[in-house]
């Protein structure tokens, strides 16, 4: 088992209001996000990179292109977004500070959801 403190993971605190800590591994990256009142995101997309939103607290609108159309969402608490390759911002229009987790992956396009819900074995330590 690997422990990372928060600590060791690369803070970087963004001009536009949103403070982050990246942790890089080889295969996925994972970080964390504190967005400030009134904080508006470059509108920006990934060509490779799979990007999964996971809230925390808070509340951030979600805005997107869908074929060629603006969308706008209501992220809270426990809610996901999935951006995939999707031009998107988020923006923080709240009064309170927004946080949440960002998964950052390399997919190869294999569906391994069996394995994923299946792969757990008892150990009697």
């Amino acid at each position: 088992m690997q422990i990372i403190n928060r600590e060791d993971g690369i803070f970087v605190k963004k001009a536009e209001g949103t403070d982050v800590t990246y942790y890089l591994f080889p295969e996925y990256e994972i970080h964390y996000n504190e967005v400030a009142p009134g904080t508006i995101q470059q509108w920006h997309h990934h060509e490779k990179i799979e990007e999964t939103l996971f809230i925390i607290s808070g509340e951030i609108e979600a805005h997107w292109l869908e074929n060629g159309s603006k969308q706008i969402k209501i992220l809270k608490f426990g809610d996901i977004a999935r951006v995939e390759n999707t031009p998107h911002t988020f923006i923080n229009s709240s009064n309170q500070t927004v946080k949440f987790v960002v998964f950052r992956l390399i997919l190869d396009g294999k569906d391994k959801r069996e394995i994923i819900k299946t792969d757990k074995f008892i150990d009697n330590v």
